[in-house]
C-alpha cells in the first residue's frame, strides 16, 4: 500500500496517541514489507521531532514556527510556500532552502526569518509531506556521454531526470514527449531517476490531448488488482437482513433522468426523483439517492482507492471513475431492479416553500430512465406511449409547478445562475462550476440542478442540527482584485450597475449584473468572464456560506459515486440511522424523530455516541485538506483539457481574422476574448508597430504617443491569429483594426 508522510501524519493528533497497529490498519497495510516501511517512516518522524512516540504510541508535535504548505515555484528558481488558511502569509523560499523539494510538493517550512510589511516571512523546508510530481511529461535527450535523460515540459521543475532504460531501447524516443514515472527523488547531490511508461509522441501535438492531461496530472489510468477484486466479490443482492432495515418503496413511480454521454455509455444512474401530492394537498417530492455506501466499507482497498482518487474527473469521452465498473453495476439506479437508496422527501407548498423534510433508508425500483432532451421533448409534445402518461404528469409538475418557484426562491435570497452554451458539468448539482448554470439549449437541466442543491442545503442544515461531525461545501467571496478589471470592463461598456456595497460584493451584485449583460451584444463574453471570477468550492468541517448558490449552509451529497465528500456524508447519514440515539438518556420515555426537521431546536446531547463522534471528526479532519487537492487536481485536468482542445481549434485558424473584446490590459499588451469561440488570445505590445504605446494603470488602458490611440477594457477589435503554442495554450494575436481614441485623461499619470 502506498503512503506519503502527509497520510501518516493526517492521522495523529497533538491531543491523541494512536497505536502503530491502528496506523497500520487505516493504512492497509498487510505484508511485512508494508509494516517495515511504515515503520522506517515513523522512527524517521519520532527522529526528527515531528512525531514523539509515548508507551508504544505515536502522537504529532506542533511547532510554532514550522508550518505546513504547498510550493508553488517560478522557472527562475524562488518558490513560496502556500498555507491552507486563505489570510495566511505566503512565505518565501529561496532555492537553496527547497530541500530537494519541487513545485506543487506539500511541505512542512520552518521560518527563519519573519516577515514585514513589505516582505513576506522566509523559511526553508523542512520535511516533504507528499511528492505531487510522482510522474511528469519530458522531452528525452541524450547527453555528451551516450545517457539519456528527461527534461520536465514544465519550466518550474528545474531538474532532469536519468533514464534508466530496464531492457528497452529509447533511441526513437529521443526528442519525443513521453510520460516518464519517478523511480527516485534527488537524494544529496544524485539526480533523480525515471523510467519512460510511453511514447506519447513526436511532441505535443502529436499526442491525444486526453493522454496529455492525465500524464500532466498523474491521473490514475486503471485500477490495482486487489481493488478488482475486491469489487468482483460484490453482489447486488439484497439480503433479508437488509430488506428489514428498510422501507419498500419498490412500488413508487420514480424516474432517472440523465445526460446523453451517462445514458449513452451506461454509466452511474445516482439519483431518482419521485413525486406525490399529500392529504393536505401539498408536493411531496422524493430524491433518491444510490446507497453507494453500502457496497464500500470503510478501511477496505476499494475505500482506500476512492478515497486516493478523491473524485472523477471527466476528459471528455474518457472519464478516471472514483470506484471500479462493477460496483455501479450493483449500485447503479436502473428500470426495473431492487436498488438499495438514501431517500430524502421533501414537502412543499404550492409558492415552492419548503414545509419539512424526513429521510428513510429505502428500496427502490426505477420505472424509466430519461435524458433531459428526451424530457424536453416530452413536456413539449406529451407523452407518445400510454405508460408514460402518469410520467409525463410528474413531469409537467417538476418542470412547471416546483421547480421554477424553487428557483424563484433561490433567487430572492440573492441567487443568480450563469449562462453557459456548453454543458461543462456531469454532476447533477452545480458541480465544479461553482454557481447554478442556465443553458438555452436544455432549460430542464438548470431547473433539476436547483432540485439537487436544494437537497444538499437541506442536508447540511439537518446534520448541523444533529451536530454530528460533517463536511461542508463553501465558496468565499471573489478576490476583489480579480473582479476590479470586470467591473471597469461593465462601466466602460456603459453597462449602468452599481455595487450594493462599497465594502464587499454580495451574491446578488452578480444577480444585477447579469441583469445588465443581457442588454449587452457580448453578454457572452461576460458571462464567461463572471464564472472565471467565481473561486472554486472548498470543503470545510464548520458550516460557512456558498456563494455562488446564496445559501449559508452547503454541502455535496448526490453523487456518491463520483465524489468521496458524498460518500462520507451517505455514511455519516447512514451512522445516524445505525446508532443515532434520539433521546438524551434511557429515563426519558419518549425520544424525537432524528430523520426530519421536527427535532430541530430539541437536541441538547451528542446524537452519536461519544467513541464514534471522536473517530469520525478525526477521520474527518484528516480528510479535508486531501479531498480539496484533489478536487482543484481534477478541476485543472479539465479546464487543462478544454484548453487544449481550444488550443487546437486556434491553431487550425491561424491567419484567420476575428471579432473580439478587450477584456484585461497590462504594461506588455492586452488581451482580447474572441466573441465567437470564447478563446482568450494576447496582443503583445512589441506588435503594435504603428506607434510607442505607454500603460496607463489608473484607466486600464494602452496609449499611443502620436496617434493618440487607446487600447482599454471594453473596447472592440479585430484580430488575426499570428501563432499558437499548443501545450501552454498561449495565442498570440496581432490587431487589423479596432481601438478607441485616446482622451486627456488617458495621457495622466
Amino acid at each position: 500500500m502506498d503512503f506519503s508522510i502527509a497520510t501518516i501524519l493526517s492521522l495523529l493528533s497533538p491531543d491523541k496517541l494512536v497505536a502503530g497497529k491502528v496506523i497500520e490498519k487505516k493504512l492497509g497495510c498487510e505484508d511485512e514489507h508494508e509494516i517495515e516501511k511504515l515503520q522506517i517512516a515513523l522512527d524517521i518522524l519520532e527522529k526528527i521531532g515531528v512525531v514523539t512516540k509515548e508507551f508504544g504510541k505515536y502522537r504529532r508535535v506542533i511547532e510554532e514556527d514550522v508550518v505546513e504548505a504547498k510550493l508553488r515555484c517560478s522557472s527562475k528558481g524562488f518558490c513560496f510556500a502556500i498555507q491552507d488558511e486563505e489570510d495566511a502569509d505566503d512565505i518565501y523560499i529561496r532555492e537553496s532552502h527547497l530541500s530537494n523539494a519541487w513545485n506543487s510538493d506539500r511541505v512542512l517550512v520552518k521560518i527563519i526569518k519573519e516577515g514585514t510589511r513589505r516582505r513576506s516571512p522566509e523559511g526553508e523546508v523542512k520535511l516533504i509531506l507528499e511528492r505531487a510530481n510522482p510522474s511528469v511529461l519530458a522531452r528525452v535527450v541524450e547527453d555528451e556521454s551516450g545517457d539519456y535523460l528527461a527534461v520536465p515540459l514544465d519550466d518550474r521543475l528545474l531538474f532532469e531526470l536519468q533514464l534508466k532504460q530496464n531492457g528497452q531501447t529509447l533511441d526513437d524516443a529521443i526528442n519525443h514527449l513521453v510520460h516518464v514515472n519517478v523511480l527516485r527523488y534527488p537524494i544529496g547531490q544524485n539526480p533523480p531517476v525515471g523510467k519512460v511508461v510511453r511514447v506519447l509522441g513526436s511532441d505535443a501535438e502529436a499526442a491525444a490531448d486526453t493522454d496529455i492531461v492525465s500524464s500532466k496530472h498523474d491521473l490514475p489510468q486503471e485500477f490495482p488488482e486487489r481493488v478488482l477484486n475486491q469489487a468482483n466479490q460484490i453482489s447486488p443482492e439484497i439480503s433479508p437482513e437488509e430488506r428489514e432495515k428498510r422501507v419498500d418503496l419498490t412500488d413508487l413511480l420514480t424516474v432517472t433522468i440523465e445526460q446523453d454521454i451517462v445514458q449513452e455509455n451506461n454509466l452511474l444512474k445516482e439519483t431518482a426523483l419521485s413525486l406525490e401530492k399529500t392529504e393536505a394537498e401539498n408536493w411531496l417530492l422524493g430524491v433518491h439517492i444510490a446507497d453507494v455506501a453500502h457496497f464500500v466499507p470503510e478501511e477496505t482497498h476499494l475505500d482506500r482507492e476512492a478515497r486516493k482518487r478523491g473524485t472523477t474527473v471527466h476528459l471528455g469521452d474518457k472519464i478516471i471513475d472514483l470506484l471500479p465498473p462493477s460496483i455501479y453495476e450493483c449500485c447503479s439506479l436502473i428500470p426495473n431492479k431492487e436498488r438499495l437508496a438514501i431517500s430524502i422527501f421533501l414537502t412543499l407548498d404550492d409558492k415552492g416553500q419548503l414545509l419539512g423534510y424526513e429521510f428513510k433508508q429505502s428500496i427502490i425500483k426505477v420505472d424509466h430512465q430519461l435524458t433531459y432532451k428526451e424530457v424536453q421533448m416530452m413536456i413539449g409534445a406529451g407523452a407518445t406511449k400510454p405508460e408514460l402518461e402518469s410520467t409525463l404528469e410528474m413531469l409537467n409538475n417538476l418542470v412547471f409547478s416546483i421547480t421554477p418557484l424553487i428557483k424563484a426562491r433561490r433567487l430572492q435570497l440573492g441567487g443568480f445562475e450563469i449562462n453557459l452554451d456548453d454543458i461543462t458539468s456531469y454532476f447533477k448539482d452545480e458541480g465544479r462550476i461553482g454557481a447554478i448554470a442556465s443553458y438555452s439549449t436544455l432549460p430542464v437541466l438548470s431547473l433539476m440542478t436547483e432540485l439537487m442543491t436544494l437537497v444538499g442545503k437541506v442536508v447540511a442544515e439537518h446534520l448541523n442540527e444533529l451536530q454530528v461531525p460533517a463536511i461542508y461545501c463553501t465558496q468565499g467571496k471573489p478576490d476583489w482584485d480579480e473582479l476590479e478589471d470586470l467591473l471597469k470592463l461593465v462601466a466602460n461598456l456603459k453597462l449602468d450597475f452599481k455595487l450594493q456595497s462599497e465594502d464587499e460584493i454580495q451574491p446578488l451584485d452578480y444577480y444585477h449584473l447579469i441583469q445588465e449583460f443581457s442588454k449587452s451584444d457580448d453578454e457572452k463574453v461576460l458571462h464567461y468572464l463572471l464564472l472565471n471570477s467565481l473561486k472554486p468550492n472548498k470543503y470545510t468541517q464548520h458550516p460557512a456560506p456558498h456563494f455562488g448558490l446564496a445559501y449559508p449552509i452547503y454541502t455535496h451529497c448526490t453523487s456518491p459515486g463520483q465524489r468521496y465528500i458524498d460518500l462520507q456524508i451517505q455514511r455519516i447519514i447512514k451512522a445516524v440511522f445505525e446508532q443515532g440515539r434520539d433521546r438524551r438518556s434511557s429515563r426519558v420515555t419518549k425520544g424525537v424523530d432524528l430523520f426530519s426537521n421536527s427535532c430541530h431546536g430539541q437536541i441538547n446531547w451528542n446524537v452519536l455516541p461519544p467513541a464514534v463522534q471522536s473517530n469520525l471528526e478525526a477521520d474527518l479532519h484528516s480528510l479535508i485538506t486531501h479531498l480539496n487537492e484533489r478536487e482543484k487536481i481534477a478541476q485543472d485536468a479539465e479546464t487543462d483539457l478544454a484548453g487544449l482542445k481550444k488550443a487546437e481549434k486556434m491553431k487550425d485558424c491561424t491567419g484567420q481574422i476575428f471579432n473580439g473584446l478587450i477584456t484585461g490590459v497590462q504594461s506588455y499588451g492586452f488581451f482580447v476574448q474572441i466573441e465567437d469561440t470564447l478563446v482568450e488570445g494576447l496582443v503583445h505590445v512589441s506588435s503594435l508597430k504603428d506607434d510607442w504605446y505607454e500603460y496607463r494603470p489608473k484607466h486600464t488602458c494602452l496609449v499611443g504617443r502620436k496617434n493618440r490611440t487607446a487600447y482599454r477594457l471594453g473596447d472592440k477589435v479585430e484580430v488575426e491569429v499570428k501563432s499558437v503554442d499548443y501545450y501552454r495554450q498561449q495565442i498570440d494575436l496581432v490587431t487589423v483594426r479596432g481601438g478607441s481614441a485616446a482622451v486627456d485623461e488617458d495621457f495622466e499619470d
